[in-house]
């Protein structure tokens, strides 16, 4: 006799996958056009599985403006619910991919700014070296607050008391100095002296949105260390940039557009190629604002993992700033 199987009541309330899947689309990017685009489908295919979808719920996802949507109260708690749901398969999804084709993946979390001009540059002779080894980079400055379901690896950052499940070592520290153009400092000769610099067209990082424990250093921080009070700048000199992008500010000085501060472990290289120089032999040394390496228990014999803190504790062999 055949023995017949309970609905399964989960299952069955579940809504359509391609539903949910066309409604995290909209909601990202606020646009069922976009929302079209990124899966391939028509926007009438998107319109009408949301429209599917909250007949189902019984509740508007959606408030419709024009072109533009944007979640209803229950469309952001209905998102969140979803979303995590989607990472965490397409993660699961790609382990056993990783697993199935032999290929060896190591998931990596810094700073945009070390991701572009630490890593970038010297990451092709990891992979020259570990050819079985894939790597995955994910960049933020918000390091206590990671986006749900990204569980790195490893993480690069100043967060000293690590996270449950994952142990540091320290790395580095700041050395903090100047840093522009020859072309610069040739058309604006005044700023080899500390007051010509106080008064240059000074690039400066900012705090906003850098979630980072160690304290901040900007140019009124740099200066005051030297005697120098920013506030005896010229009320009508010259203007003063604040960004909270770093890549956009060394950009800017590449450019010839003014002063930066340069974190050692970051424009070393620009200045050992003679595309940057520093103005003044003045600097700062932070030893307390330590770079830790930090990695999750789990992975502390994995062999992917373990090639790579050797190959990073290697490459990072400065006795500028080197805790070794």
């Amino acid at each position: 006799m055949v023995k017949h199987v309970e609905p399964d009541k989960i299952l069955v309330k579940m809504p359509s996958l391609r539903a949910v899947k066309s409604f995290v689309a909209a909601a990202k990017y606020q646009n069922f056009t976009r929302a079209a685009e990124a899966l391939c489908v028509t926007q009438a295919a998107i319109s009408r599985q949301i429209r599917e979808l909250e007949a189902h719920l019984g509740v508007e996802l959606f408030k419709r403006a024009g072109r533009a949507v944007e979640l209803t109260e229950a469309g952001t708690i209905f998102y969140d619910a979803a979303y995590l749901s989607f990472v965490n398969i397409a993660q699961a999804a790609q382990r056993i991919q990783s697993t199935d084709s032999n290929k060896r993946v190591l998931t990596i979390c810094c700073s945009p700014a070390f991701s572009a001009l630490w890593l970038s540059r010297r990451l092709p002779d990891f992979f020259a070296d570990n050819p079985d080894i894939d790597i995955n980079v994910v960049t933020t400055n918000n390091f206590l607050q990671m986006e749900p379901g990204i569980y790195p690896d490893v993480f690069i950052n100043k967060v000293t008391d690590p996270r449950e499940g994952y142990s540091s070592l320290p790395l580095f520290y700041d050395l903090i100095y100047p840093v522009c153009t020859p072309h610069y400092l040739q058309e604006n000769p005044e700023i080899s002296e500390m007051e010509g610099l106080r008064d240059a067209v000074l690039l400066n990082l900012s705090p906003y949105g850098r979630a980072q424990i160690a304290e901040h250093v900007d140019w009124s921080v740099w200066l005051a260390l030297h005697d120098i009070q920013i506030d005896d700048r010229p009320k009508n000199g010259n203007h003063m940039l604040n960004a909270n992008d770093y890549n956009m500010l060394i950009q800017m000085v590449q450019n010839h557009q003014g002063v930066s501060l340069g974190w050692h472990h970051l424009v070393a290289p620009l200045v050992e190629q003679g595309v940057l120089i520093k103005p003044v032999e003045e600097h700062a040394i932070f030893k307390e604002k330590m770079h830790y390496l930090t990695y999750a228990d789990e992975k502390e014999n994995n062999e992917e993992f373990c090639r790579f803190r050797a190959w990073l504790l290697d490459m990072m062999d400065d006795p500028l700033i080197s805790v070794a």
